[in-house]
């Protein structure tokens, strides 16, 4: 049985406030809560992009929560330092891809189409090429277009450095695209290295996309790694 369920802010539900609270430590408490209320830990954790970054702050809060941490394109660019070639690297491909989308979001007012604009440019689109993007997907991307202004002024994720990495002992598997953007290659190598005995994966001839482009490698990769541990 696997549970995938839908992060405060996020979905068509209206907010409780004016989304004030969205971060990733917000999502973190979140999600360990909802792990101890459902007495369903230690559990195997899988996140993706957003989720991983959330995935990785939870199960670093609280390991006893985790059985194995799964990852996908997880852009935690604190475990890069600033000062390192890579971390400077990451931290200027984020400031790429966000700086033409808070363009289009303030000039414009509309969140649909900046979403929009951002899912080319994460999923290495052509433009006006979403409508490429797997029908239900499209659905759920516009639905969660409100999230973006949210998003774009949320404070920085918790810390997570090597050093707290090494003391996480949890069966660890690292996943990143062939075509993953340097904001996500990256730090997922990091992680990679910093984990002790983490496994890695990289999926062939995709990108950020890979867990819904090519779901029968990610799916396998996924329970391969089960498997054995």
């Amino acid at each position: 049985m696997f549970i995938a369920y839908t992060q405060r802010y996020f979905g068509t539900k209206p907010w409780p406030d004016e989304g004030k609270n969205y971060s990733v430590a917000t999502h973190a408490d979140d999600l360990t809560k909802f792990i101890i209320s459902l007495r369903a830990g230690p559990v195997h954790l899988v996140g993706w992009s957003h989720g991983g970054v959330v995935a990785v702050a939870a199960a670093i809060s609280d390991p006893s929560l985790v059985r194995s941490l799964i990852l996908y394109d997880a852009g935690v660019l604190s475990v890069l330092p600033a000062d390192s070639p890579e971390g400077k690297t990451a931290r200027e491909d984020r400031a790429k891809m966000f700086s033409p989308i808070g363009a289009a979001a303030s000039e414009t007012g509309d969140f649909t189409k900046a979403a929009k604009l951002l899912q080319e440019i994460v999923f290495g689109l052509q433009p006006g090429e979403f409508s490429s993007v797997p029908e239900y997907l499209q659905t759920v991307l516009v639905d969660n277009a409100r999230v973006l202004p949210l998003m774009l002024s949320a404070p920085p994720p918790p810390t997570v450095t090597c050093e707290m990495l090494q003391d996480f002992t949890r069966p660890t598997l690292v996943i990143w695209g062939e075509n993953s953007r340097e904001l996500w290659s990256l730090p997922s190598k990091a992680i990679a290295k910093c984990v002790p005995g983490a496994r890695q994966v990289i999926l062939k001839k995709v990108g950020h996309d890979g867990p819904v482009r090519d779901p029968a490698a990610f799916t396998r990769a996924v329970f391969e790694f089960l498997s054995s541990v």
